[in-house]
């Protein structure tokens, strides 16, 4: 084996190079540019090794639990919990991802489209009313009302305890984890009890009622799991589940239809074709099969997951001392796989800051070109649970928003990507918000 190991910088003492890593959504893309296709760098109080593209994220994604473990930093551990399935490791993961799934099979999918199309009738109804404001929040809430109704029976999640502490708690997701009351980790912890408190609450009530429900939703099905010996999970578990659930169900789905509302607004050629399609179905209800038939809004929604990806990579530990590219990384050595950087490989994708559906169009397929080449919900044996569920919930919106609703951005605003925990605009996106003239286009 080799005994050279990446090139590049380990910043500043302590804090490394982690504030540029928080701060340019081009981090990574730069710093290939300057030392290859590995580099390390020291972010989040530990050596990191990046590695570029389609076949670093295969090496990295395509042997786990060989040579690599998953990790997370410091400050996503002590918040997600020590249960989280993110955390989980092994035969455990397998065994709870194996329970959580179920929520997201076909058949509850089904079961779901009716209570999203609900909820977005409430929401597009106040929107109209408001005729101009700031996008992200509203959309914030909206995606929170979702997984707090279809993963755990919560109406109007956004008003409840569980939406005013979620979002101290996430804004220190990704912070320096000094536990003070003046910093953003301290105040996370701190809503972190609060959030865990009112998850045990639903818990509690759920466990009181004398039958299970007809539908399940993953809250009935986390209950009514049971281990080898026949014990169900204990609270503590639970309630790390439970918030790690949340988190997936709802931040990087907000990101992901501020991304697209975005894109679409910018891109108005774009927006008319999809609205097109749009109109040969507006007869049809938006259920599961109808979604089946928008080949076009299928296109457009990968293509903002490619161009504005909700997460930007993934962390892994090595296991062992292992080479790639002709360089040696070391055992205990964290590993960052790419999803940002890959979605912007030329070789990949030609042109890729240009937004331009049709390079999914099934005689392009530039995404098929190599593994992991497209991997906006990861891959391998921890792709996202929940992909199935994000895509139906944003293709629900999005057809609801092409056939009834204008929006346009308005003016003087900022809207550079702020990128952590997720990205959205600086300003929030700011719009003005109408209902569409009957059958027009």
């Amino acid at each position: 084996m080799t005994q050279t190991t990446p090139p590049g910088s380990l910043g500043l003492p302590f804090i490394g190079e982690t504030i540029a890593f928080f701060t340019d959504r081009y981090f990574a893309i730069k710093r290939h540019e300057r030392y290859g296709p590995v580099f390390k760098t020291h972010i989040l109080g530990e050596t990191t090794v990046l590695l570029q593209g389609a076949d670093g994220n295969r090496f990295i994604l395509g042997i786990e639990n060989d040579y690599f473990e998953a990790t997370w930093p410091s400050s996503v551990k002590k918040l997600l919990g020590a249960s989280s399935l993110s955390l989980q490791m092994g035969p455990q993961h397998a065994s709870r991802r194996k329970i959580l799934a179920q929520a997201f099979q076909p058949r509850a999918l089904s079961s779901y489209a009716e209570a999203m199309n609900l909820i977005s009738d409430r929401y597009l109804d106040r929107w109209v009313k408001q005729e101009t404001m700031t996008w992200y929040p509203e959309l914030r809430d909206y995606t929170l009302d979702i997984a707090c109704k279809l993963l755990v029976g919560q109406d109007e999640g956004s008003k409840s305890n569980l939406g005013h502490y979620y979002e101290a708690w996430v804004a220190g997701l990704f912070s320096v984890p000094v536990n003070l009351p003046w910093t953003a980790f301290g105040k996370a912890l701190k809503s972190r009890g609060k959030l865990l408190a009112e998850i045990e609450k639903l818990i509690l009530d759920r466990q009181k009622l004398p039958t299970p429900a007809q539908n399940q939703d993953a809250l009935d099905l986390m209950l009514s799991a049971r281990d080898d010996d026949g014990e169900g999970l204990p609270m503590d578990e639970l309630k790390d589940q439970v918030l790690t659930l949340l988190f997936a169900g709802h931040e990087t789905l907000t990101s992901s239809l501020a991304s697209l509302c975005l894109l679409l607004a910018q891109h108005p050629e774009v927006l008319q074709r999809a609205r097109q399609e749009q109109m040969e179905l507006v007869d049809q209800p938006l259920t599961p099969e109808t979604l089946k038939q928008m080949p076009y809004l299928d296109q457009i929604l990968k293509e903002v997951l490619r161009v504005i990806p909700p997460v930007a990579g993934g962390f892994r530990i090595a296991l062992q001392d292992c080479e790639y590219g002709g360089f040696k990384i070391k055992k205990g050595w964290q590993l960052l796989y790419q999803i940002t950087a890959t979605h912007q490989d030329p070789s990949v994708y030609p042109d890729p800051q240009q937004f331009d559906p049709d390079r999914f169009d099934k005689s392009r397929a530039e995404d098929k070109q190599k593994p992991f080449a497209f991997a906006p919900f990861g891959g391998g044996v921890r792709e996202c649970i929940g992909k199935e569920f994000a895509r139906l919930e944003i293709k629900i919106f999005a057809a609801r928003l092409l056939r009834e609703y204008q929006w346009e951005l308005l003016p003087d605003q900022n809207l550079d990507m702020v990128v952590i925990p997720t990205p959205k605009p600086q300003d929030g996106l700011k719009v003005k918000f109408s209902k569409k003239p009957a059958r027009s286009i």
